[in-house]
């Protein structure tokens, strides 16, 4: 997978032969889609439907016919009969062609239609239920960019299993969250701490790869923006930082399963060699967390997105209903 600063793509062969479409690689939406970019190519296995579909996610909104076809993932790995939307019309994504859905399968309810109940299976369900794979289970390994020009090939999906190369120690799984509407979601329970100061006490939020930034509640966030001395910048919407403070920036720690995990200074700043990428100056210092819009006790109090994935390798264990996190070598990384 290709890291390109604000999103991680997948390159998707559909269709036999396959044409390949850059898809966002996105554990917070669950259905698979094209046709924001590049136009569908049928070919003799593709096959309509007699559903349209509709969604509304956070920025990207999508609506179109559903089709079947067959899905290439990797050399090897082949999907038979996957759902797909074709969108005729889609806003919020620029430059990719659509949605890798890596969700739970029960977000897909309702977005079908005339069928209004009925789920969709993932490519992750449908891997497993044709024997392709014998774990129902993904695993992301992310990593800091460190190429000036934006983009680099630096992550790897591992489809039922784990890649033990790619992370450190022990894998520490909990359970999906029991609360709503993170519960909906790879949810999870945590704490959020900077340095001795509690930001957040144990709360529900979900652990999202279709999220560029870390979020936090508002009343957290504030809290944040206060021990940090971060101003918020127009240019950007992130908060903005001195040299000295971020020189005596404290980690964050996420405490998960009883595991407490670090967040080190450097991973809480924007790689400032990508500054100009999100409409920062150049030598700028920016935080990567923001706020999520709405007071803790809203039932998804933060968001771990790709800023967070970078650090820490995660697993989303749909036979399990849990989900793993481990360090890795690029925890304590000093690339940004």
């Amino acid at each position: 997978m290709e890291n390109q600063a604000i999103s991680y793509i997948a390159s998707v062969g559909i269709g036999s032969p396959p044409t390949n479409y850059n898809l966002i690689v996105d554990t917070g939406s669950s259905l698979t889609w094209i046709g924001a970019n590049k136009a569908y190519v049928q070919t003799s296995t593709s096959q309509p439907t007699t559903n349209t579909f509709s969604l509304s996610e956070s920025s990207i909104s999508a609506s179109g016919d559903m089709y079947t076809d067959q899905v290439t993932l990797a050399s090897g790995l082949v999907v038979t009969v996957q759902s797909i939307g074709v969108a005729s019309s889609s806003t919020g994504l620029k430059g990719v062609d659509g949605v890798l859905g890596l969700g739970p399968t029960d977000l897909t309810i309702g977005i079908l239609s005339p069928d209004t109940t009925s789920s969709i299976p993932t490519v992750i369900d449908n891997l497993f239920a044709e024997g392709t794979i014998t774990e129902h289970d993904v695993s992301l390994s992310f990593e800091p960019i460190t190429d000036s020009s934006g983009s680099q090939e630096n992550g790897e999906a591992t489809w039922g299993g784990t890649d033990s190369s790619k992370y450190t120690g022990s894998i520490t799984f909990v359970p999906i969250t029991a609360t709503s509407p993170a519960s909906n979601y790879w949810g999870i329970d945590a704490s959020i701490g900077y340095g001795d100061t509690t930001i957040l006490s144990t709360t529900a939020g979900i652990v999202d790869s279709g999220t560029t930034l870390l979020l936090l509640a508002s009343d957290a966030f504030k809290k944040y923006q206060s021990v940090t001395g971060g101003v918020p910048d127009i240019s950007t919407g992130l908060l903005t930082i001195t040299s000295d403070q971020y020189a005596s920036l404290q980690s964050l720690f996420f405490t998960i399963g009883g595991t407490r995990f670090e967040y080190t200074a450097n991973a809480q700043i924007w790689p400032r060699s990508l500054n100009s990428a999100i409409g920062g100056t150049a030598g700028s210092i920016y935080l990567i967390v923001a706020d999520n819009g709405a007071n803790s006790g809203s039932g998804r109090d933060f968001v771990l997105g790709q800023a967070f994935m970078e650090r820490f390798y995660t697993v989303f264990d749909t036979a399990n209903k849990r989900v793993g996190i481990a360090t890795t070598p690029h925890t304590d990384d000093t690339s940004n």
